[in-house]
C-alpha cells in the first residue's frame, strides 16, 4: 500500500520493504511543483522547499517572500541540531548519555532531581513539569541567560513523575542539556553550536542567538535557519555523519540519533502533528523498515518548518513556511512527502 493511502490512518508508521531508487525526471518535479503550489495557501503563502539526493540539491521551489537562503525561526526543528551537538561530545568521550545532569549541575540534586540523565533530557523523560499546548510551547522566553532558565527549572518546576517513566514532550530537557554543555566547556551554547555544527556544515545563515538580545538562547527551539542551511544538516545525517567528505559526526553517533527510543504507545503527551508517532533522539519517526529500524524521520515544528530524511529512498527535504495559518496538521506535510516518495519509487505493504 502506498504511503499516500496511509494518510487516512491516525498513525503513520509504514514498513519499507523494497526501494527502487530512480532518477527524478522533469515530469516528476512538475508533479511536486504542482503539489506545493496547490498547498501554498495552507502553508501560509511564503514557502521555501528543497529536495536533496545523490549528493546535491535536485529541486527547489520558492513562493512568496521566502527564499531558500532566508533565515527564519524553526522552533522545535532546533532540537535535532542540539541533539547532534550533544553527540559530538559523546563521541569524544567528554560526556555520556547516561550521565546524571546533577554531575554538572548540582542544583538538580538540591531540589530532588538528581537522577535525571542526559539521555532522558533528549528523549523527554525528565519527569519535570513541562509546557503542554501550543501557546506554552511557543511562549516568549523571559530569562536573560540559559543558566537562569535552567536554575528555575531545577528549583521551581514540580516533579510530575519519576525520571525515565513517562514521555511528555517539552522544551525542558533540551534546554537543560544545553546548559550542561556550557558548564563542561565554559563556553556559550551559541559558540558551541557554531564551532561544532553550523560552521562545519556551512550553515552561514543559522544562529541560536535570540532576536531579543536581552533574552536567553533556547537550545530547544531557538534556532533561526535557512532552508539551504538546514538541508546541509540533513545531508550530513543521510551521509552517515560526513559533509563535503569531512566528518562532523561519527557513523555511530548518527545511528544513535536515528535509533527508536520510544514507542507511540508510551507517549503521554505530544503536539498534534506528532501524535501517534514513535520517537528517536530529538526526532519523530515517520516510517520503519522490515527490521523495525527508523527509515524516515522528521522534526515537525509548530512554526511550520518540517525537515525530513528518508533513509530508504535516499533523500532529504525541507519545507520552510514563515507562518502557518491556523492549527498545523501532519497530513499536509505527509502529502508532500508522498509525492516525493512516488518520484523516488518504492514498494510498501
Amino acid at each position: 500500500m502506498k504511503l499516500s493511502k496511509a494518510l487516512l490512518k491516525p498513525v503513520i508508521v509504514s514498513v519499507c520493504l523494497v526501494c527502487f531508487i530512480k532518477a527524478f525526471s522533469q515530469t516528476d518535479t512538475a508533479a511536486l511543483s504542482a503539489k506545493l503550489t496547490q498547498n501554498r495557501e495552507k502553508l501560509g503563502k511564503d514557502v521555501a522547499f528543497i529536495l536533496y539526493r545523490d549528493g546535491k540539491m535536485v529541486y527547489k521551489k520558492e513562493m512568496g517572500k521566502l527564499n531558500i537562503k532566508a533565515p527564519i525561526p524553526v522552533g522545535a526543528s532546533s532540537q535535532w541540531l542540539t541533539a547532534a551537538l550533544v553527540m559530538t561530545f559523546v563521541q569524544e568521550g567528554k560526556l555520556s548519555l547516561d550521565d546524571n545532569v546533577s554531575t554538572y549541575l548540582p542544583i538538580f540534586s538540591k531540589y530532588y532531581k538528581g537522577f535525571v540523565t542526559i539521555r532522558q533530557c533528549l528523549t523527554n523523560y525528565t519527569g519535570i513539569q513541562s509546557e503542554q499546548g501550543i501557546a506554552k510551547l511557543l511562549q516568549k522566553n523571559k530569562f536573560k541567560s540559559l543558566e537562569d532558565e535552567v536554575d528555575e527549572l531545577a528549583s521551581k518546576r514540580d516533579i510530575v513523575t519519576n525520571a525515565g517513566t513517562e514521555f511528555r514532550y517539552s522544551n525542558v530537557g533540551f534546554d537543560i542539556v544545553g546548559r550542561v554543555l556550557e558548564v563542561i566547556t565554559k563556553r556559550t551554547f551559541e559558540r558551541l553550536i557554531q564551532e561544532r555544527i553550523t560552521r562545519p556544515l556551512a550553515m552561514k545563515n543559522s544562529t541560536f542567538t535570540n532576536e531579543d538580545y536581552n533574552a536567553a538562547v533556547r537550545p530547544a527551539m531557538g534556532a533561526r535557519c535557512s532552508a539551504a542551511d538546514y538541508i546541509n544538516f540533513l545531508s550530513m545525517l543521510l551521509n552517515k555523519g560526513s559533509f563535503n567528505n569531512k566528518p562532523v559526526l561519527t557513523e555511530s553517533s548518527v545511528a544513535t540519533l536515528l535509533t527508536l527510543t520510544t514507542e507511540a504507545s508510551q507517549v503521554k503527551y505530544a503536539p498534534k502533528p506528532a501524535e501517534g508517532l514513535n520517537y528517536a533522539l530529538g526526532a519523530w519517526i515517520l516510517e520503519t523498515d522490515a527490521q523495525g529500524k527508523a527509515s524516515a524521520l522528521a522534526v515537525p515544528s509548530l512554526m511550520g518548518t518540517w525537515p525530513i530524511i528518508d533513509l530508504c529512498r535516499g533523500y532529504a527535504c525541507v519545507v520552510f513556511a514563515r507562518q502557518i495559518p491556523g492549527e498545523q496538521t501532519r497530513d499536509l506535510y505527509m502529502d508532500i512527502k508522498a509525492t516525493v516518495d512516488d518520484m523516488a519509487g518504492g514498494n510498501y505493504q
